[in-house]
This record gives structure tokens, C-alpha cells and sequence, in this order.
């Protein structure tokens, strides 16, 4: 499973249920045409966390590139009603930050292999 991260602040004046609400609408469109399988939304906690990551954090779980470059393609494509839903989301964060890991080890990197 690869896992592509975002990390996000709020504009001024956007509410925080308000965009998890957006956010899910999204997400779960992306899911139910199985460009995704699974995603999490979560917000830091008691102020806790590094000063270069913001305060909400979404993970969204692909099986492969492929499915990712899919869910890439799809949105790219502005076409409706992707396209709305990812305005709504984008529309209300600034300061995104994103990343890609997977989970280690994989079927690229099967266990008790060392490479050096």
C-alpha cells in the first residue's frame, strides 16, 4: 500500500468542519470510483507536532502508482463533478505540503533482502 500525505492549514475564515466536510465529499467520490481505497483526516493535537508541518493531515491509501497516477489523471482532467469537489477542498487550504511513502516492506522489497 502506498500512502500519499497532505498536509494542510486553513484559510482565514474557513471553518474546520466546514472543510472536513468538503474533504469527504471528495474523498469519498475518489474511493467509491476506486481510485483510491481508504483515506484518514486528522488534525493536530494540543499544538503538538514540527513547525513546518500544518495542522491537518490526510492520508489517502492507494494500492500502486498506478492507481494513484489514475486518481492524478481524473482530477487533472476538471471534468465534473471531480472537479467541483476538488475546488471545494483546494479552495479553502494554503500551505500544502505533500509526500509519498509505502509501506516497507513491500513486494518491491521483500524481507530478509539487504541491499546496500
Amino acid at each position: 500500500m502506498d500512502v500519499y500525505h497532505v498536509w494542510c492549514n486553513l484559510r482565514p475564515g474557513v471553518r474546520d468542519m466546514e472543510f472536513v466536510a468538503h474533504a469527504r465529499r471528495y474523498l469519498d467520490h475518489l474511493r467509491t470510483d476506486g481510485l483510491i481505497e481508504g483515506y484518514r483526516i486528522t488534525r493536530r493535537k494540543l499544538g503538538l507536532g514540527p513547525p513546518q508541518l500544518a495542522e491537518f493531515h490526510l492520508m489517502l491509501e492507494v494500492l500502486d502508482l498506478a492507481q494513484l497516477d489514475r486518481a492524478f489523471g481524473r482530477v487533472a482532467s476538471r471534468s465534473e463533478p471531480v472537479e467541483s469537489l476538488h475546488h471545494g477542498v483546494n479552495s479553502m487550504v494554503r500551505d500544502a505540503t505533500f509526500a509519498l511513502y509505502r509501506d516497507f516492506p513491500d513486494a518491491v522489497r521483500k524481507e530478509g533482502e539487504e541491499k546496500f
